[in-house]
């Protein structure tokens, strides 16, 4: 037996941040059910609209009413399955780690030594086998990363804590504000997606500079009021193709780290290939391994797109 579905109608006022505003009448969206939260309508309806810098909506006339799923955008039906149910697109979204690579300015760099040359192994093995063992030495902060808790918290969630609802194929919303020459993220280049549930990728553009020394010169970072709304909202992770989530001022706050790991937000810092992402739709990856009494270790951060979905 199918699940009855619902949607909500309902009259919408809504004011911008940078002036202006919005009369809908009669809107309809696809919710998840009978109860559904006004304050979760108006996310779906400011995400449907893909309105940017909402400052206030106002909702009146609200009803809830079972009916079939439209496929309102964000809404409940705008999640794909997952990658073995059908065909789709891998996407790479982490960088590699070379020995002497800089990830961020003034924390050391990776080695990479033999433990165990191919030549040596030769006199272990038979005729014909040989194996290459090597060795890595790298702080936690090394290519694309991810931040537990315990990163920010000493009683926080460690890498062994993580549950893998957290980490592995979440549903992927995008924030892009590459080439808009915005550099801090802000509430208002959020207020349009749906957050709850979902990894948030921050697609800054900030990746263009990786390996330079213009990575962190003026990077790109989330607010303090940016993280405080994906908080509120519900987001499972969030990421970013920057040097910091944080504005990386020496010495300064680090609010973003502070109040997500807070909530136990998982942090993705030094993304790549984001621009390859559609606004929607594509399923999101980064699990690094279980390390207990460790807070931040690199990750094969990747996303998959379901066939028929659109990169832009």
């Amino acid at each position: 037996m199918t699940a009855e579905q619902y949607r909500a109608e309902f009259d919408a006022t809504v004011t911008f941040s940078n002036g202006g505003g919005l009369r809908a009448e009669r809107f309809r969206v696809d919710v998840p059910g009978p109860d559904t939260s006004e304050r979760q309508v108006t996310e779906l309806f400011v995400a449907s609209l893909n309105l940017l810098m909402v400052e206030r909506v106002e909702l009146t006339a609200l009803r809830l009413f079972a009916e079939p799923h439209k496929g309102t955008r964000g809404g409940p039906s705008d999640l794909p399955a997952a990658p073995a149910t059908g065909g789709g697109t891998l996407v790479e979204l982490s960088h590699p780690i070379e020995a002497g690579m800089v990830t961020y300015p003034g924390l050391p760099a990776p080695e990479i030594v033999p433990h165990l040359t191919r030549e040596a192994s030769r006199e272990l093995y038979a005729p014909g086998t040989e194996f290459a063992m090597d060795r890595i030495s790298m702080i936690g902060n090394t290519g694309t990363y991810l931040d537990s808790p315990y990163h920010r918290y000493p009683d926080g969630t460690d890498l062994a804590g993580l549950p893998l609802s957290a980490l592995v194929d979440l549903p992927a919303v995008l924030v892009r504000t590459a080439g808009s020459g915005i550099r801090a993220v802000d509430v208002g280049a959020l207020a349009a997606v749906e957050a709850r549930d979902r990894a948030v990728l921050l697609h800054t553009g900030g990746d263009r500079h990786w390996g330079t020394p213009d990575y962190a010169r003026d990077a790109p970072y989330l607010t303090e009021a940016g993280a405080r709304w994906l908080v509120e909202h519900g987001a499972r992770l969030v990421g970013i193709d920057a040097v910091n989530i944080d504005e990386a001022v020496s010495g300064g706050p680090r609010p973003a780290h502070t109040l997500l790991l807070a909530a136990g937000i998982p942090i993705v810092e030094h993304l790549t290939g984001l621009d390859q992402l559609p606004p929607t739709g594509a399923r999101f990856t980064a699990a690094p391994p279980r390390i207990a009494g460790f807070g931040t270790f690199p990750v094969r951060a990747y996303a998959w797109i379901p066939a028929g979905i659109s990169r832009r």
